[in-house]
């Protein structure tokens, strides 16, 4: 899976890490944080979000995410992605899609 590399111009002075108070998630070679419906990654010294570029459907994902399925749940733009196995998972139509 690609991301597309767009610097997050407003995020100002605030620094993430272990201590910042936002959900870290594994993503790949490195670490996302969400913040603000966002998730930011450090990248050459400033900080960029990190979307997914294109579609990736999560194949053979059984498990329904919901409310009360014990996973983290993490605000990511207009929906809810799932923190599961190292993998961010978002409902799409009939299926999870892997962010």
């Amino acid at each position: 899976m690609t991301t597309t590399h767009l610097e997050h111009t407003e995020h100002g002075t605030h620094s993430h890490g272990p201590d910042c108070g936002h959900p870290a998630v594994r993503h790949g070679d490195h670490l996302d944080y969400a913040h603000d419906g966002h998730l930011h990654r450090e990248h050459g010294g400033h900080w960029d979000e990190c979307e997914p570029a294109g579609h990736t459907v999560h194949e053979s994902h059984e498990h329904v995410h919901h409310e009360e399925c014990g996973h983290a749940r993490v605000r990511h733009g207009d929906h809810v992605d799932y923190l599961h196995d190292g993998h961010r998972h978002a409902e799409h139509g009939d299926h999870w899609d892997d962010h």
